[in-house]
């Protein structure tokens, strides 16, 4: 075992590496954006790709949908400076989806048609089920846009030298440019793209520490148990309440099955076989990755350092310890590739986030609802295109309005409100022939509701950020208290008055479920 005396980063200098990697990425997308445009004129073209996405595509795809900067770097972040405990997030983040292969892609591809809505209202009546699942998609994706933009102007900015401002605003300028003309087609590829680029660079790093530990994992563990002692292989570090454990896990196992981005991946393949296969493969690329985001977390408080890491104490996310640890191992020059790699990263993720918030307003609220069902292709695409538009500008606000603060919570509270309000209403309309649309309309709206209300006053904003003394809510993550109440609220409210008309559709429903008979 060799260990590196750590260098002054250069992290914060202008990197011409970095510039290029971005410009070249950049080019790419916009080629294949420019490509894609030409096939791209109905509104199943820019919602779902034609339905034209293979398996292993849509897998690859999902997984550059899912593996956000915040995966790659806040974890490696936690592992680095906590150990054992980022796990959690780790297998949090993963095992949500087994449940969504055997639970809800092959019900989602076969009732659906281009948002979770469309399930959720297969049955029911549309009006009032498109405006709530609209207000609990667009609450999702809200706050897991500012995380992403916050993230994105905070790693830009110290990664190429540029003003924070100017960073938000390529951000949202070069994403919205990817949806706007390219929509599915475009952004799925711009995700192939970005996860094959993460998953070859994050392997790289993981090759390059573990060849100063002759490849061997345990013997990098044995060395930070060395340094720091045996509570970093331990754990409790981190998470010591094991309800905040157990809430955490609910809302990163349960919010994965509910976010609208990755469950609108589903309709972009040709049947119910392709989108089981495209979770199968997603499943792999997402495993393997957060085994990689292990080792690189540990790699990093071995060759570069808690104090280095943490510069002294001031910075206690850790969000640069995989970007310290590529420069220790591979130099500037590979500190270049991968700090291109997280800005192709982010523009990946907020591309899904904002076709998804596109399509909720158009095909949600604009037909299903001001319209009435009613649908002219040509005027939904361009309500889509204004919408992306609208979002494109919010998403630049909000990150330039959230400067400098701790969007962890964000992060959370998007899956809190995708597991509380997303999830009950989706699996239950699924499964249980009673479900009602009043039970699914209070549903959504209680877990909406609960999932903001508790996160603000927990110990993460209303001690943490507000700097009150102790917090109302006493768990970090509301999941395990706004879950069961979502899912109680629309048992109660569909058992007080059944619907017959939902139950006698629950038959025909169950047919196209499990046959995909009349599946678009």
């Amino acid at each position: 075992m060799i260990l590196l005396d750590s260098p002054i980063s250069t992290i914060g200098q202008t990197s011409f590496v970095s510039i290029a990697m971005f410009f070249l990425f950049v080019g790419i997308t916009m080629l294949i954006t420019y490509w894609a445009a030409k096939k791209t004129k109905t509104t199943s073209e820019f919602y779902a790709a034609g339905r034209s996405i293979t398996g292993f595509q849509n897998g690859l795809a999902l997984a550059g949908d899912y593996m956000s900067a915040a995966s790659f770097l806040g974890i490696a972040g936690m592992v680095a400076l906590r150990g054992y405990d980022g796990l959690i997030y780790s297998i949090g983040f993963l095992v949500g989806w087994p449940l969504i292969m055997f639970l809800i892609a092959e019900p989602l591809r076969n009732l659906g048609k281009y948002t979770f809505a469309d399930v959720v209202a297969f049955r029911l009546k549309q009006r009032p089920i498109r405006i709530a699942a609209s207000i609990g998609s667009l609450s999702t994706i809200t706050f897991y846009l500012i995380a992403q933009m916050v993230g994105a102007g905070g790693l830009i900015s110290k990664i190429f030298s540029i003003d924070y401002t100017i960073a938000v605003i390529i951000v949202g300028i070069v994403m919205s440019a990817y949806v706007l003309f390219g929509g599915m087609l475009a952004t799925t590829w711009v995700q192939i793209i970005k996860a094959i680029l993460l998953l070859g660079g994050a392997t790289i790093i993981v090759l390059l520490t573990l060849s100063h530990f002759h490849f061997n994992p345990l013997e990098l563990f044995a060395v930070a148990a060395n340094q720091n002692g045996l509570e970093v292989l331990s754990p409790g570090s981190y998470i010591s309440n094991p309800w905040d454990a157990l809430s955490l896990g609910m809302a990163l196992m349960l919010g994965t099955a509910g976010l609208p981005h990755i469950l609108m991946r589903f309709y972009t393949v040709p049947d119910a076989k392709a989108a089981r296969k495209s979770v199968f493969v997603a499943t792999g690329f997402i495993g393997y990755f957060y085994i990689l985001t292990f080792i690189i977390g540990f790699g990093a408080m071995v060759l570069v350092g808690k104090e280095t890491i943490s510069v002294g104490g001031t910075d206690t996310s850790g969000n640069m310890a995989a970007l310290m640890l590529a420069e220790v191992t591979g130099g500037s020059a590979f500190l270049g590739f991968i700090a291109a790699v997280a800005f192709a990263t982010i523009l990946a993720v907020v591309a899904g986030l904002t076709l998804s918030g596109a399509s909720t307003i158009s095909h949600d609220l604009y037909v299903n609802v001001f319209q009435k069902g009613i649908s002219n292709e040509a005027g939904e695409v361009k309500v889509a295109k204004r919408a992306t538009i609208g979002l494109g500008i919010l998403s630049i606000c909000l990150g330039l309005l959230f400067k400098g603060q701790n969007v962890a919570f964000m992060v959370g509270l998007a899956f809190s409100i995708a597991a509380s309000a997303n999830f009950p209403a989706l699996i239950l309309s699924i499964l249980w022939k009673q479900f009602t649309t009043k039970g699914a309309y209070w549903s959504i709206i209680a877990g909406t509701i609960s999932s903001i209300v508790l996160i603000i006053l927990s110990p993460t904003v209303w001690k943490d950020l507000l700097g009150n003394e102790a917090a109302i809510f006493p768990l970090k993550n509301p999941a395990l208290v706004s879950l069961p109440f979502s899912l109680l609220v629309g048992v109660i409210f569909s058992l007080i008055k059944p619907e017959k008309e939902a139950q006698e559709l629950f038959e025909k429903e169950k047919i196209r479920t499990y046959l995909g008979i009349g599946a678009e």
